[in-house]
């Protein structure tokens, strides 16, 4: 059964049971309205309770259901909603954890809200390239200010009902509570029983003065093509007129998306972050060790962000460092990080101190004893990691986990540094590591089944989207990187400029294209490792621009100088005429003919590049699912969600057109193997 039908004195208590979110499928929603009618027909039920379990009262719509034809044998979502409104007896919901989506709607049909203090709600359809199906576009500005509604329909953003109670005029909740909510809805129900009164949200009128322009504004530079937020923008702003034209304008827009390839993308990507948590090939019955506490080695700016997730988890961690002023700093910069989310109210200064008082700062190895996962976060040198996995083998306790943060160097090499190469695993945190939510998992030759689990489990719970690769030069996202940006660079020594390429890449999609994202990362970091590559092997190609470019100190963002110009204390890109001189030298001394290429062209031969890179991780082994690298660049590098990632984006793309344009590209390298045999076979990745 999908619900549960229940009765306390006059009260008709209906409780979802669709587990584990309570999602309103097919099934749960004839529930509802086969107990609905039940209560209505009974003689003794004088009001209706609808809740759901502690950790949900409905996680809205089954995600899986949402693009298929609607169902003959009913009801939908939104007449669902309108049996609630049309009750001859008045109807509470009762609300705990979370309540998204459909849930949420639900929730708007009812004549009641009481909600727990801490319950989340939320109408996150915008981030499936959706609006609200049911309402929720017209329902929730008449029951909150419009700007409020605004930011969390065109954001998907969640609030907790205790702040949204604050708000004043809100008519959302009737009640916040700190107690039983069911009990406390249920004397609620019985009261407005007796008052004979049922109103219904859809009749109030929604708030007229807040102007929505600079939401627009914003809304406009932020989406980057993305058209579901504009699109929520303009039902919001229709909830001021009647509610049925408001209504229809949200159905026929609901029916539009759904159907649009930007929702396809982004359904996409909600499934393939799911599927990336299962890891074909692991012995049946494996368990997690327990994670009680981590230490980390290394307090500079990796290391402390690798912190902070554990610390935000209420997981002890052990801070290493060679000596007590390099520490000292780090802990200083994990502090400032805190004070900055209590100064924007986003922390409680309660919290920053109990955090930091579970971080145990150390000069010594020997402190690290009893921690039950380590992760190196030192310089990305092979000689120093020598060092620091040998002494962590010597002082870690047996069982213990040893994981690199290395984001690129051979995690089966350091694997060997040690006697226990079962318990060593990459985990590869990206920067800031405290805010990006990719961490690639690197299974390395002899990591034992149990470790990796342990990793991926452990990502996962300081929130995390996880990854498998296997071992090989950058594993799966910066070895792509690096085709991506050798493509962005030939670009750049034929003719264009960093600006343009930016600006194609940014206009697809990316928030930043690869000059400027490469001004913020830093200059120094891709100069380290292809200073390396080229130790490694002297005939491999140099990137001879890049490299002037750090001869001459320009780092980037840091250093106030890059491919771009910085003013002190801004972080606008200003066109360089020190670049733009050093290109026009790199012309003149090489005789090159400056071409010019269209924006297209351009998103095409960096997009394509990173398509053929990922066939040939695919093919070796290196991702275990083309959908894996789609979540990879989703997460970890800024490809536009809203195309799903590059695989899939190929996919659409049709892998013909795709091998035909590498070949017109680069006539001398032939594409991928796999990526011609599934072009040739008229196949997609994915």
């Amino acid at each position: 059964m999908s619900t549960q039908y229940s009765v306390a004195g006059s009260v008709a208590i209906i409780h979802l049971d669709n587990p584990p979110l309570n999602g309103l499928s097919l099934s749960t929603r004839q529930g509802i309205l086969r107990d609905l009618t039940r209560a209505l027909d009974a003689p003794g039920i004088d009001s209706i309770v609808l809740t759901g379990n502690a950790a949900d009262f409905s996680a809205g719509a089954d995600i899986s259901e949402v693009a298929a034809p609607p169902s003959a044998a009913g009801p939908s979502l939104r007449e669902l909603i309108e049996a609630f409104e049309d009750s001859s007896k008045p109807v509470v919901a009762a609300i705990e954890g979370t309540c998204f989506g459909g849930g949420l709607e639900l929730a708007l049909g009812a004549h009641y809200r009481v909600a727990a203090t801490t319950a989340k709600v939320a109408l996150p359809e915008v981030k499936l390239g959706l609006v609200p199906g049911a309402g929720g576009t017209q329902r929730l500005p008449r029951a909150l200010d419009m700007r409020t509604a605004a930011d969390m329909i065109t954001g998907g953003s969640t609030r907790t009902a205790g702040s949204l109670a604050a708000i004043p005029g809100q008519k959302l909740f009737d009640l916040v509570v700190d107690a039983d909510t069911v009990t406390a809805a249920t004397c609620f129900a019985t009261r407005m029983a007796a008052s004979g009164r049922r109103p219904r949200i859809r009749d109030l009128v929604a708030a007229d003065g807040d102007d929505l322009g600079t939401l627009h504004t914003q809304l406009t530079k932020r989406s980057r093509g993305f058209a579901a937020p504009l699109i929520a923008l303009d039902l919001v702003e229709r909830a001021r007129g009647p509610f049925a034209e408001g209504l229809d304008a949200e159905q026929a827009a609901f029916l539009e998306l759904v159907g649009s390839d930007q929702s396809a993308a982004l359904r996409h990507a909600f499934f393939a972050e799911r599927t990336a948590r299962k890891i074909p090939g692991m012995a049946a019955g494996t368990v997690a060790r327990p994670v009680q506490k981590v230490a980390v080695v290394g307090a500079g700016t990796m290391g402390g962000g690798i912190a902070m997730n554990f610390l935000d988890a209420d997981i002890p961690v052990a801070m290493l460092e060679t000596s007590q002023e390099p520490l000292d700093r780090g802990l200083a910069t994990i502090r400032r990080n805190y004070q900055s989310q209590v100064d924007r109210g986003k922390l409680t200064p309660e919290a920053l101190e109990r955090r930091m008082g579970l971080l145990d700062p150390t000069v010594d190895y020997a402190d690290l004893a009893d921690c039950d996962l380590v992760i190196e976060a030192v310089f990305e040198d092979m000689d120093v990691k020598r060092v620091v996995f040998t002494k962590l083998d010597e002082v870690m306790k047996r069982g213990a986990i040893l994981a690199s943060n290395t984001s690129t160097l051979d995690v089966d090499v350091i694997a060997e540094f040690t006697g226990r190469p079962a318990d060593v695993v990459g985990m590869h945190f990206f920067s800031p590591a405290n805010v990006m939510t990719l961490l690639e998992i690197v299974r390395a030759d002899k990591t034992a089944d149990d470790v990796l689990a342990t990793a991926s489990a452990l990502g996962r719970r300081v929130g995390k989207v996880t990854v498998v690769a296997g071992v090989c030069d950058g594993f799966i996202g910066n070895r792509m990187l690096a085709r991506y940006r050798r493509a962005s660079d030939r670009l750049l020594e034929v003719g264009a400029s960093p600006e343009q390429i930016d600006s194609a890449m940014e206009g697809f999609g990316y928030a930043m294209g690869p000059y400027r994202a490469g001004d913020l990362a830093g200059g120094d970091i891709g100069w380290a490792i292809r200073k390396r590559r080229y130790a490694e092997n002297p005939a491999a190609p140099r990137n001879e621009l890049a490299d002037r470019l750090c001869e001459m100190g320009r780092f980037g963002q840091k250093t106030g100088a890059g491919w771009y110009d910085y003013q002190p204390g801004r972080r606008d890109a200003i066109p360089s005429p020190v670049v733009a001189e050093l290109l026009e030298s790199h012309y003149r001394d090489n005789g090159i003919r400056r071409q010019n290429f269209s924006a297209e062209e351009i998103v095409q031969r960096l997009v394509f590049a990173l398509v053929d890179e990922g066939a040939r991780i695919l093919d070796e082994g290196i991702a275990l699912r083309a959908s894996d690298i789609d979540v990879v660049y989703l997460a970890g590098y800024g490809f536009p969600r809203h195309r799903g990632g590059p695989m899939f984006h190929a996919d659409g793309v049709g892998l013909d057109r795709v091998e035909e344009a590498l070949r017109r590209f680069d006539e001398n390298t032939e594409p991928a193997p796999l990526l011609t045999r599934l072009a040739k076979e008229g196949r997609t990745f994915n």
